[in-house]
């Protein structure tokens, strides 16, 4: 196992979150998901955290990610959801008129290690071939 530092701390602190957009709605596709993906990228890189996995599906967003005990999840989350949905919204302005909002106001969060996290991984890596399979059907 690898852990990460910072001036007053050694850690090791991995999470699975998941986040819908409001009334679940499959907004998040094509260019819309290649910027969500390059927007959260960047915002973690940011603040110190490290995306392990990151898929994002037409209706929720799976990331897992190693973040700063000090900083925080609950942070880190509210801060990538905040951006996230200012930015898509000003960029895809479709996307600004179906919805008041991007994003639910919750969203689900569990903390990994150890066996899990690569659980986890496969199980992310799963839908993501998934996905491709599915897209190659509908677009030959």
């Amino acid at each position: 196992m690898s852990y990460k530092s910072n001036n007053n701390v050694v850690y090791s602190c991995k999470y699975h979150v998941i986040w819908c957009p409001k009334y679940r709605r499959q907004v998040l596709t094509g260019e819309v998901a290649a910027r969500l993906k390059d927007l959260i990228e960047t915002i973690a890189a940011e603040h110190q955290s490290e995306i392990i996995e990151l898929e994002i599906m037409p209706d929720h967003v799976h990331l897992l990610i190693e973040v700063d005990p000090q900083y925080g999840i609950h942070r880190l989350i509210k801060h990538i959801k905040g951006q996230t949905s200012r930015d898509i919204r000003k960029e895809f302005p479709n996307i600004k008129s179906r919805l008041p909002t991007l994003w639910t106001n919750s969203y689900f969060v569990a903390t990994v290690g150890g066996a899990p996290l690569a659980m986890i991984k496969q199980y992310i890596e799963r839908i993501r071939t998934e996905i491709r399979t599915h897209e190659q059907d509908f677009h030959p």
